[in-house]
């Protein structure tokens, strides 16, 4: 027998197993509690409940570690490719060269869409947010696409995890391309997925596109650091989704709605929106200044995590990321030298330094994507399509695994008790 967690309750003690991981904090077995005990658990935003078991992502945020099936953000980030994590966080193992090369093969035979979908675009207004673009198309691939919607059949999700992962590099270029105008370019084959999809992005038919390889590799390296994060709102959202058994393409579209949340994917737009509002690195002092006081509405966007109480380790790598994208472009704009010229205060300052203020990824990615010529309304797209991967390996597993439930939280109901009803007219 393992170990047992205790509650006395209600006139009575109880007992609970405690569960182990592999790596971090033990668990509370409560699944039978309301059964033995007539009790809920009460956890607003599921902070302290581990909602299912996985074996994708792991974060310790006090220690600032990020592992994708155990391998380090940090070195994949420096040393693979965003196929190659793609693979892995599906798999479960990094690729041979041989299994590499066939899932990339893989990958590029779906990156189309279906001629029709393309007539999609049209209903929007010009001025439509991406995002809103994103989720009314990636819900309408179930209409495209039902011959592999039968999530009971294995091969079924496999073909649907590749069409996802394949079509929204160009359903994000598409939607970029109709916000100002342009023809949408279909996809070439012959590129790398992040070259494929800047090209489709920033390139017109009329003449070569000129692939910049600084920018495709800082694309990639942007991807890879969004592609999972453990059981956050967006991917809780994709798995509460799939757990009515609703089809792969309707619960991704579900997790683009959650992701799009201002307090979840939207921090680089605020983070980029802040370095604005400062403007030139002499007016940076003053802002300190208003961060620190507590009763100035100001903050200091792009600092601090909820989860990571340390630095955030997909930050260090987009640190140099950002000095290697600003030397190939050539990069002359005050507003990045504001955030270089503050990143540097603010590790310095012990008020940021106590308080555990470190500059985190949504910091450096919205300077990389404004840098690389992104409109601000396209930043939450980019995570969007990176983070697919991670929202199809979580559904694959939650599908997969046999202890899986429909989700059904409960509730501390404070309404009203039971009462008549009164006919209007006696109101």
């Amino acid at each position: 027998m393992g170990d047992q967690a205790k509650l006395s309750a209600a006139g009575g003690d109880y007992e609970f197993p405690v569960l182990k991981g592999s790596v971090g904090p033990d668990v509370v077995d409560i699944r039978k509690m309301y059964g033995q005990t007539g009790m809920f658990t009460f956890d607003p935003g599921f902070t302290s409940t581990a909602s299912c078991e996985s074996a994708l992502t792991y974060i310790d945020g006090d220690e600032g570690v990020l592992l994708h099936r155990g391998y380090p953000i940090g070195q994949l980030a420096e040393n693979s490719s965003f196929m190659e994590v793609s693979y892995l966080l599906l798999n479960g193992e990094l690729p041979s060269q041989d299994e590499l090369t066939k899932f990339e093969f893989t990958i590029s035979r779906h990156t189309m869409l279906h001629e029709q979908l393309l007539q999609f675009y049209r209903g929007f207004r010009r001025d439509a947010h991406p995002m809103a673009v994103m989720c009314g198309v990636v819900g309408a691939l179930s209409a495209f696409y039902h011959d592999s919607t039968d999530i009971s059949d294995p091969q079924h999700r496999k073909i649907s995890s590749h069409r996802l992962i394949a079509k929204m590099p160009t359903i994000a270029a598409a939607a970029y391309k109709y916000a100002i105008g342009q023809p949408f370019l279909y996809p070439d084959n012959s590129l790398s997925y992040t070259g494929n999809f800047l090209r489709m992005t920033f390139g017109v038919p009329a003449e070569p596109f000129e692939l910049h390889p600084a920018v495709e590799k800082a694309m990639d390296r942007i991807f890879i650091l969004h592609a999972d994060h453990e059981q956050n709102a967006s991917t809780s959202t994709v798995r509460l989704a799939g757990s009515s058994g609703a089809n792969p393409f309707a619960c991704i579209a579900a997790g683009i709605a959650c992701l799009w949340g201002p307090a979840h994917g939207g921090a680089n737009e605020a983070a980029l929106n802040m370095l604005k509002e400062i403007g030139t690195p002499d007016k940076i002092p003053h802002y300190i200044e208003r961060a620190k006081d507590k009763n100035d509405p100001f903050r200091l966007m792009g600092f601090g995590h909820r989860v990571y109480k340390n630095y955030d380790p997909r930050a260090t790598v987009m640190q140099s990321t950002v000095r290697e994208v600003f030397d190939a472009l050539k990069v002359d704009d005050p507003l990045f030298e504001t955030a270089l010229r503050l990143e540097e205060i603010a590790l310095n300052d012990p008020y940021f330094v106590e308080k555990k203020l470190f500059p985190n990824v949504d910091f450096y990615s919205g300077i990389i994507l404004s840098a690389i010529g992104f409109p601000t309304t396209m930043f939450t797209v980019l995570f969007a399509l990176a983070r697919t991967v991670g929202w199809v390996a979580q559904w694959n597993e939650m599908i997969s695994d046999p202890g899986q439930k429909i989700g059904r939280p409960r509730q501390l109901y404070t309404g009203p008790t039971q009462r008549e009803y009164i006919p209007v007219d006696k109101r």
